[in-house]
């Protein structure tokens, strides 16, 4: 009897569990020779809407240095966790018409451009007024959201605008051992619609997929394996406990009999 209750233990367990390729990153690498991969170009990210952005303008010309870059005042934000704590974005806003009201300068078109682009923008105003000025544009609230089977799902503020799949995957701590590395849903805005695509972690196509480098308020969802759903279930326990208990009956009636 016990052994037939060892089989049946194993049979569900192995049902539940995938190969081990399917825990492995770019599994289909030669690891005995050497790899080239193509690997996606990146676009980078248009300013929208709504976007927050930090400005700064300097110059040696300048009888108030604090006229611009002091008048900077918190504008409505997103509130977002950035690794385990939470922060509120602080810049100018872009409004429904696509500007930033700037002290001095007024209002500067800035959504359709890059950072680099606004940049150019804000510091040809800029020399009508100031002699050399240097400018810096960056988001302030360039954030990306992870969910689902990491170590630390949260929603993060990021530092830079060149982040990827892998980036964002590392920030929330890697994938758990639970986690489908096959089957990552990535969800993108695209105007009143939502993208949705499936990546897979084990292949190198990955690199070359346009979706390899992230974009703002993209979200990265990563569903949880069959083992873990069976942990999960209690009503499934129980009735695996109660499938047992109904094994032991038979083989113990069997045995009687």
């Amino acid at each position: 009897m016990a052994l037939w209750i060892a089989l049946i233990s194993i049979i569900i367990l192995g049902a539940s569990c995938g190969g081990s390729k399917d825990a492995v990153y770019f599994s289909n690498i030669d690891t005995a020779r050497f790899a080239q991969v193509p690997v996606s170009k990146f676009n980078k990210p248009i300013i929208q809407t709504d976007d927050i952005l930090n400005i700064s303008v300097q110059t040696v010309d300048i009888i108030n240095p604090l006229s611009l870059n002091g008048a900077i005042s918190p504008s409505t934000a997103v509130d977002a966790q950035k690794t385990e704590s939470s922060s509120t974005s602080s810049g100018y806003l872009v409004n429904e018409d696509g500007n930033v009201e700037l002290p001095m300068l007024g209002a500067v078109k800035l959504a359709g451009l890059t950072t680099s682009e606004a940049t150019l923008e804000i510091k040809s105003k800029a020399s009508k007024y100031y002699k050399d000025p240097t400018v810096q544009v960056r988001f302030a609230n360039y954030k990306i959201t992870v969910l689902g089977e990491v170590t630390r799902p949260s929603t993060y503020i990021l530092p830079n605008e060149r982040v990827t799949v892998l980036d964002a995957i590392s920030m929330a701590g890697d994938l758990t051992i639970y986690g489908k590395r096959k089957n990552v849903m990535l969800m993108r805005d695209n105007g009143d619609k939502k993208d949705i695509v499936r990546l897979d972690l084990t292949s190198t196509t990955l690199m070359s997929s346009p979706y390899y480098y992230l974009k703002q308020n993209d979200v990265l969802y990563v569903e949880p394996t069959k083992g873990k759903i069976a942990i999960n279930n209690t009503n499934g326990i129980r009735l695996a406990s109660l499938g047992f208990s109904v094994i032991a009956l038979i083989f113990t009636a069997i045995r009687v009999f």
